[in-house]
């Protein structure tokens, strides 16, 4: 095919072929109706539009004297260096040299050593001339400029050299009818292979060298829940050991010393299930950079998109959910934050925008932050839009701090953009942002600065699968923590806990600590304390969690101790209760709720004014 130049158009068609062949893949595993038609008929018909240079289309391989039992066992390649060599006006070389059939490998190594200086070494072929039966020849098809007597002398005695000559005219075949591209069997002396390339051994296997192997994310689930129910019987076994151990107590140390050794093999399953259920975020990350590019064009911008962390890994399921909100978020950046080119001259900017994209793990959580040095979110706009739209009354504007002020972005319908564009200013798709990281049992935070850019910054956990949970109980229920948000647990005296307007407080190392208690949160205040009671006499547990900067104290009546849980979701019905990301099952038919440690972390220190405006 040539050569062409890599500019805008192609490097445009490169990187949507591999897109859509990834749609139409996913439209054959799903079996449903074909929607990819009609854009695979127009890229076909612009991948044939996309041919070489017309100075290249029709060039022959060079006018060499070389006959058809050569030519047409050539590569496309090979006949492109033809080309190249033809239009410098070197020569063309036939070099023969034989070797040992056990170490033709090395000889051949040696050959193509020695030419390499001279020239270009453009074919090695295995010669069809008849030569002794210990022994494999080759012919090297060999380009230089240096006379044959100067090629043949760095040789030695050992091969032979001999010049192709040149014609006028020589018909040539179109690239595109090339042949395959392994050559023919070679007729030569018994006991000697009747076919070999230099790039094969001497006895090729069949063994293949990958040690991977491809599993449906399907069936990594239902290991998943098999591993849970397993856990379930551990747990059972040590209920059934302590029972016994009051009967007999070497019956009980019997089962106990059972349960231990099945909670390590678990513990060894679990683990080797989780490593294989991670992926690299670079799966999502590098889509993110082709829709940069063609974002950055459709807006006229120029845009330096910086991208690390690509290596970091997150559970299968997480890193699919993230690839929406991550391309809302870049998105947002490009249009919204990243100004002109001309304005950003004016204010002292590089001309190119900057965009950046990373992530880290922070223990059993990962951050992942989409940056940008553009104009920033101008807080006063946002209480002019939020008043104007009457998503917030005036007075409860003043009470707001500049976060929660700043979190309005995350409003149904709210968006400071002037004007409208295809790909933001609706006041869609922020709000959805925020919904599925928090499905994602993550938390998104926003910081910025009048402009000098924006940060969103996202904590997920690393996975949803198996978690270890603390299990507490408050107002007569029971529910499971996911230990990767808690910090630590404190048991207080009812005097250490303060209130400072309305909201009850604590003080932990020299540090004010917002606390909620947990059957107000769900509202059981009839079963248990209430903020308008005094606290019971005695020790008051505090669960003290955190995700990212944020940290929040949990009131709870009792903890129960910690378990490894297998989070189930709730169904449709009862999957929009706040604080709740699904459920699981401690053993001895014992359902309890999975607290949502994001949400309640937003919904307690989101406070009420912005509370209702999201409401």
């Amino acid at each position: 095919m040539g050569r062409r130049p890599l500019d805008a158009p192609t490097l445009d068609l490169l990187l949507e072929a591999p897109d859509l062949l990834n749609r139409i893949l996913a439209e054959e595993a799903q079996g449903g109706p074909v929607t990819t038609g009609a854009p695979a008929g127009e890229l076909s018909r612009r991948l044939r539009a996309t041919g070489p240079p017309p100075s290249q289309a029709g060039e022959p391989m060079g006018d060499y004297d070389l006959g058809p039992e050569v030519r047409k066992v050539l590569t496309e390649y090979e006949e492109h260096r033809l080309q190249a060599n033809a239009r410098k006006g070197v020569s063309l070389y036939r070099v023969r040299a034989a070797f040992d059939l056990a170490t033709f490998d090395r000889g051949l190594g040696g050959l193509n050593a020695t030419l390499r200086p001279l020239g270009e070494v453009i074919s090695t072929l295995p010669s069809s001339a008849p030569g002794d039966p210990s022994t494999i020849a080759f012919e090297v098809l060999f380009g230089s400029k240096e006379p044959v007597q100067r090629v043949q002398a760095a040789l030695g005695p050992g091969s032979e050299v001999t010049e192709v000559p040149r014609r006028a005219a020589a018909p040539v075949r179109p690239a595109s009818a090339t042949p395959a591209l392994t050559p023919p069997p070679a007729p030569g002396p018994a006991g000697a292979p009747a076919e070999l390339h230099p790039s094969d051994g001497p006895d090729p296997s069949l063994r293949s060298v990958s040690q991977a192997v491809r599993v449906d994310i399907r069936k990594l689930d239902k290991l998943m829940n098999a591993v849970g129910e397993l856990m379930l019987v551990k747990a059972n076994l040590y209920r059934i050991a302590e029972m016994a151990r009051s009967v007999g107590a070497e019956l009980g140390l019997e089962l106990h010393r059972e349960a231990r050794a099945l909670e390590r093999r678990l513990d060894e399953l679990q683990g080797g299930i989780l490593e294989v259920r991670m992926v690299p975020l670079s799966q999502v990350f590098d889509k993110l950079a082709r829709m940069v590019r063609k974002v950055s064009r459709e807006v006229d911008k120029e845009i330096d998109f910086q991208v690390s962390g690509g290596d970091v890994e997150l559970d299968k399921l997480i890193v699919e959910e993230l690839s929406d909100p991550l391309m809302h978020l870049i998105r947002n950046a490009i249009d919204h934050g990243i100004e002109p080119a001309a304005e950003r001259e004016r204010a002292g900017k590089p001309r190119a925008g900057r965009v950046a994209l990373s992530a880290r793990q922070q223990g059993s959580h990962v951050e992942i932050a989409v940056e940008d040095d553009g104009g920033g979110i101008d807080e006063e706009r946002v209480r002019e839009v939020a008043r104007q739209r009457g998503l917030v009354t005036g007075e409860a504007l003043r009470e707001m701090s500049r976060r929660d002020v700043l979190n309005l972005v995350f409003v149904p319908g709210f968006s400071t953009a002037r004007q409208v564009t295809a790909l933001s200013g609706r006041g869609v798709g922020m709000d959805v942002v925020k919904s599925n990281i928090a499905a994602l049992s993550g938390i998104i935070d926003l910081a910025t600065e009048k402009g000098r850019g924006a940060r969103f910054e996202l904590t997920l956990p690393v996975t949803l699968a198996i978690v270890r949970a603390l299990v507490v109980k408050v107002s007569g229920h029971t529910y499971a923590v996911p230990l990767n948000s808690v910090l630590e647990i404190l048991a207080l005296e009812p005097r250490e806990i303060r209130t400072i307007e309305t909201r009850e407080v604590l003080t932990l190392r020299g540090a004010t600590l917002p606390l909620v208690r947990l059957g107000d949160f769900f509202e059981l205040a009839a079963r248990g304390p209430s903020p308008a009671l005094a606290w019971p006499p005695g020790k008051v547990f505090v669960v003290v969690v955190g995700l990212a900067q944020e940290r929040l104290g949990v009131a709870v009546d009792d903890i129960a101790g910690q378990q490894d849980i297998v989070v189930k979701p709730l169904g449709p019905a009862l999957e929009g209760v706040r604080g709740v990301s699904g459920a699981t099952d401690l053993g001895s038919r014992s359902t309890v709720l999975v607290l949502d440690v994001g949400a309640i972390i937003e919904e307690v220190l989101r406070g009420p004014a912005a509370r209702d405006a999201a409401g």
